[in-house]
């Protein structure tokens, strides 16, 4: 063999195994700590169906006075002229004038959409109905500060809405809250009767 195949045969194989080393130190680093694929599986996806299961399930549950005969609604503006007003609290599982109660308040709308809210129950109605004004914890103009009581969890400020008087039945309330004091009552009352044009006699 001549030198010159010799030497070409060398080069050769240097070549060969300088590449071979490159590819082995290239796989090696590709397996040290970077970051690895994840294996992704369906158990998230089940967990949110569940969730969204027991939500709808929730939000399709009928509260009491949301539908039926005893559905609580707006005041008939006959039914408002005939109001009046009394301070009776009577804690018998029955909502009573002077009462704060529990119960599901439509959305001025009246479009089928509203939520449970507490009212304060300012006068007795005939057909075991009473009439009251649902409560809230924002301010808004013309509503009345009753301030603080236990029937707010979070001991918050809560303001009367004199614009709506409701119609409650005794079926609606879902439960007897607080009374009132009637000091508070008298206020909120003389309130409502003002908005609405009534003497109150």
């Amino acid at each position: 063999m001549s030198g010159r195949g010799a030497g070409g045969g060398l080069g050769e194989f240097l070549r060969s195994f300088a590449q071979a080393f490159l590819k082995a130190s290239q796989r090696s680093r590709g397996s040290g700590s970077g970051p690895k694929p994840t294996l992704r599986t369906h158990a998230p996806q089940v967990d949110r169906t569940v969730r969204s299961d027991r939500r709808d399930r929730f939000d399709g549950e009928e509260s009491p006075g949301q539908f039926g005969a005893g559905a609580t609604r707006d005041l008939s503006a006959a039914e408002l002229r005939g109001l009046r007003p009394s301070y009776a609290p009577k804690p018998d599982g029955d909502p009573d004038p002077g009462e704060i109660v529990w119960t599901w308040v439509p959305y001025v709308e009246n479009d089928g959409r509203g939520k449970d809210r507490p009212v304060l129950i300012i006068a007795r109605l005939d057909g075991g109905f009473t009439a009251g004004c649902y409560l809230s914890t924002k301010h808004h103009d013309g509503f009345v500060s009753i301030g603080t009581g236990p029937w707010d969890s979070q001991g918050r400020e809560s303001f009367v809405s004199p614009e709506r008087v409701l119609r409650i039945s005794d079926e609606g309330m879902r439960r007897e809250g607080h009374v009132l004091d009637r000091e508070r009552f008298l206020r909120a009352v003389q309130a409502v009767l003002r908005e609405q044009g009534l003497s109150g006699s």
